[in-house]
């Protein structure tokens, strides 16, 4: 399953079709794309309740989606944070993070050089604004999972950041977080990259990514 990037404001199942077919055709997974409801109309909880459904969902309809009893989350931006917030709900197997919208500061040096590239700051202020309305909901752990005091019972992961996003101190914390807590962790920064890259259709650094993510979903979902 993924949901994609927008700021949890932009962003649909068709402007990361190209992503999801990559990653299907690479892992050999039955993809499932969630078209989540979208801020400021459907702020937080929505996004995520959308998000817990789809999974529920698949869950309990493997043969719908010609899957097994295995299941990931996946997610790039605003999306990386839905991924990442899955837990009490059905079990996951595994979770991939693309540049996830996670962790963020404003004195954070991604932040400081990088914002304006794809993202600046004003961008990422009025998306927060939109979709949590209130700093109380940003200090939520199904919010910005960076707020748990535990991570040790979430899925293995892949975290991966772009060099050249404002997110990629954020990703990379995270990453770090999950590690400490016992997770097992691959983290990979794409340093000549800048945020949402895995959507660029005619960039090669875009095909290595998506092979490359799709190949850890694949050790991890196949049957035994």
């Amino acid at each position: 399953m993924i949901s994609e990037d927008g700021g949890f404001v932009l962003g649909s199942i068709e402007t990361h079709d190209w992503l999801c077919r990559h990653l299907t055709r690479e892992s050999g997974c039955a993809v499932r794309s969630v078209d989540y409801r979208l801020a400021p109309e459907h702020p937080f909880p929505a996004a995520v309740e959308d998000a817990f459904a789809a999974a529920e969902w698949a869950a309990a309809n493997p043969d719908a989606v010609a899957g097994n009893d295995r299941i990931a989350v996946a997610g790039d931006s605003a999306g990386g944070t839905l991924a990442a917030g899955e837990r009490d709900g059905p079990e996951i197997d595994y979770q991939t993070l693309l540049y996830p919208a996670v962790g963020i500061e404003t004195d954070q040096p991604s932040v400081r050089e990088h914002a304006g590239i794809v993202l600046d700051e004003d961008d990422m202020e009025w998306f927060n604004e939109c979709y949590y309305q209130s700093d109380i909901h940003r200090r939520n752990p199904y919010a910005d999972p960076t707020n748990a005091c535990d991570l040790s019972g979430v899925a293995p992961a892949t975290v991966v950041t772009a060099g050249f996003d404002p997110l990629r101190d954020g990703g990379k914390a995270y990453a770090e977080q999950l590690v400490r807590d016992g997770v097992h962790t691959r983290y990979e920064n794409y340093t000549d990259m800048p945020h949402g890259f895995m959507t660029l259709r005619d960039v090669d650094r875009a095909r290595d990514a998506i092979a490359a993510v799709a190949d850890d979903l694949a050790d991890a979902l196949e049957d035994d």
